[in-house]
């Protein structure tokens, strides 16, 4: 019983300290989170045919259905290392079919924090898996405005209608 009585106290102590927290921020009138301008989810797109997955400041990279529809069997993909700068634009790797040899652009400028080894060992993947598990890099976003001019998928669906 002793030992439920104080566990009782603690978690009452412990929402006090943060009712009275609470309420200290609400007279300073501010709040003690910094808030992103990038918006915390979404796929968008380019007209290049990439996508980009935003979470907050991840972006997660890789070519689209359309694309690996275009470019048929996917036999090899080149992605760049991890720590390395990516720049809106400019070209971060390629991918490699038996119809023809693509390069692929990134949406967003950061730094690679991550790479599908599983795309690398096995390119078909990105045939079966394009914007799901065959993602390509995952980029620690530099530039939030860089989210701006892309497409969201209304966009880019009459984008690639337009190109058929």
């Amino acid at each position: 019983i002793k030992i439920a009585i104080l566990q009782i106290k603690k978690m009452a102590a412990s929402t006090m300290m943060m009712r009275a927290f609470a309420r200290s921020m609400a007279r300073q009138k501010t709040v003690p989170f910094k808030f992103s301008a990038v918006r915390s989810m979404g796929t968008y797109y380019t007209k290049k045919h990439e996508y980009v997955k935003v979470d907050g400041g991840l972006a997660t990279v890789g070519i689209t259905d359309f694309a690996q529809s275009a470019l048929g069997d996917i036999v090899f993909v080149d992605l760049p290392e991890v720590d390395d700068e990516v720049e809106k634009g400019e070209s971060f790797g390629s991918v490699e079919s038996v119809k023809a040899a693509s390069d692929v652009y990134a949406p967003m400028s950061g730094k690679v924090v991550e790479i599908n080894e599983a795309i690398v060992d096995d390119p078909g993947l990105v045939n079966t898996e394009a914007e799901g598990d065959a993602w390509f890099i995952k980029v620690e976003i530099a530039d939030e405005g860089d989210v701006s001019d892309l497409l969201e998928a209304d966009a880019y669906k009459t984008h690639c209608e337009n190109e058929k």
